[in-house]
């Protein structure tokens, strides 16, 4: 029992470089809708969440993001999920740079640029997630957005969903209220990595964070009334989901 009981302390303390891990990503869309009579009609017609499986492959501190699959027996209109399909992140810690593929309303965007520095504060709130123990930090990005995130120390690379990065281990778990969504990592592989995936996309131009923010702003000034909070709220939702 004693050497039962070791080995298992061993295990317990091995650090994870290299894994595919999945993560269930879910939007409330409803929420995410207007009010006019249009997207009432819409919501009728749709499911509440929009739930999608997403890998994050690593090794050698590299890693690519992307979609894997949709839930089943889900209801949302193809239009709705075409984007979420063509998105790919790719981040690698050595150079401390990452490139990002964004789809945006059927035009692909090629963005690539130095690692976005988020401003963390640690808390000493813990659960566990796919089997890791995992420590709650609040983060803000672009300036305004707070997200919430569950990293464990045991898994080495500094990265997490979609753009977010810079605790001292992976995010499993991530919520971000203002856009309505949630990242929760379902399981973790270690074996047969496909280490030759984690690539940048690779485009013939890029642009950096700055010079994309400008360009969406441009195409999106004349959308909608200014004296329309509801469009407004969309619109800032539109800039944060085409950043993240």
């Amino acid at each position: 029992m004693a050497l039962l009981l070791a080995f298992g302390e061993t295990q317990a303390q091995q650090f994870i470089d290299k894994a595919v891990v999945e993560y269930e990503v879910k939007t409330n869309v409803k929420k995410t809708m207007g009010n006019n009579s249009w997207d009432e009609q819409l919501k009728d017609a749709m499911s509440q969440f929009k739930t999608g499986y997403y890998t994050y492959t690593f090794a050698d501190n590299k890693s690519v993001y992307k979609f894997d699959h949709w839930a089943t027996g889900m209801k949302i209109p193809e239009w709705f999920r075409r984007n979420d399909e063509e998105n790919v992140w790719f981040f690698d810690h050595n150079t401390g740079k990452y490139n990002m593929q964004k789809q945006i309303y059927g035009t692909s965007f090629n963005l690539e640029d130095s690692i976005r520095k988020i401003e963390w504060k640690l808390s000493n709130e813990s659960r566990v997630i796919a089997g890791f123990n995992c420590r709650k930090a609040t983060g803000k990005i672009m300036d305004s957005i707070y997200v919430f995130a569950f990293y464990t120390d045991e898994i080495t690379i500094s990265g997490g969903p979609v753009s977010i990065s810079g605790l001292p281990g992976l995010v499993l778990g991530l919520t971000i209220p203002r856009l309505y969504s949630s990242y929760i990592a379902t399981k973790v592989m270690v074996n047969n990595v496909p280490v030759a995936s984690i690539k940048p996309v690779a485009a013939k131009k890029y642009m950096t964070n700055k010079s994309l923010f400008a360009l969406l702003q441009e195409r999106s000034k004349d959308w909608g009334s200014s004296d329309d909070e509801d469009g407004k709220q969309w619109l800032r939702q539109f800039i944060w989901n085409a950043m993240l």
